[in-house]
């Protein structure tokens, strides 16, 4: 039974519950939203297994996922990105924020999210039950897409994407 860290709206721990439960709750919880570029500053993306019990299918940024209890979220990330992608790269933290979106399933996303940036150009080796695809991806093709095609991409990758352009044209409100 995978849990979750339950946090005040400051990331302070405020304990553990199970993963599911705290979705079905809406219950604000730390995760980690992973990005990694190629050397030419393309997105890697991940489409989602059809297996997932939220958002199967769909597309998103490269990892994505929750540190486990006692475990720091930079490890986790790192853990994640091996375990769900196949390879390491060095990850830059770059920014937290809060969300909440309701999801498939009767579930929510409520998560306090740490966004971490990486580089990598080597062999991706996908975990078939964690990642359906996988393409690198040129951001303007990505944006383009994404206000095409919003039902491709899941929730959260909407709302960092808009929330990258809003850091990169100066407003972080």
């Amino acid at each position: 039974m995978e849990q979750v860290i339950l946090v005040d709206e400051l990331d302070n721990e405020l304990g553990v519950m199970e993963k599911i439960l705290a979705h079905q709750k809406a219950l604000l919880h730390r995760a980690f939203s992973i990005f990694v570029f190629n050397e030419r500053g393309q997105l890697l993306l991940q489409q989602r297994a059809l297996s997932k019990y939220h958002s199967p299918g769909l597309w998103t940024n490269t990892c994505c996922s929750h540190p486990r209890p006692n475990e720091e979220t930079y490890d986790a990330a790192n853990r994640r990105l091996k375990e769900e992608m196949g390879f390491e790269c060095e990850l830059a933290y770059q920014f937290n924020f809060i969300y909440k979106a309701e999801l498939d399933q009767g579930l929510t996303e409520h998560e306090f999210d740490h966004v971490f940036f990486g580089m990598y150009n080597g062999t991706i080796n996908p975990n078939a039950e964690e990642v359906l695809d996988y393409k690198f991806v040129d951001v303007q093709d990505v944006l383009f897409d994404m206000d095409t095609n919003p039902d491709k991409y899941t929730i959260w990758f909407k709302i960092i994407f808009n929330k990258l352009s809003q850091i990169k044209n100066g407003n972080t409100n």
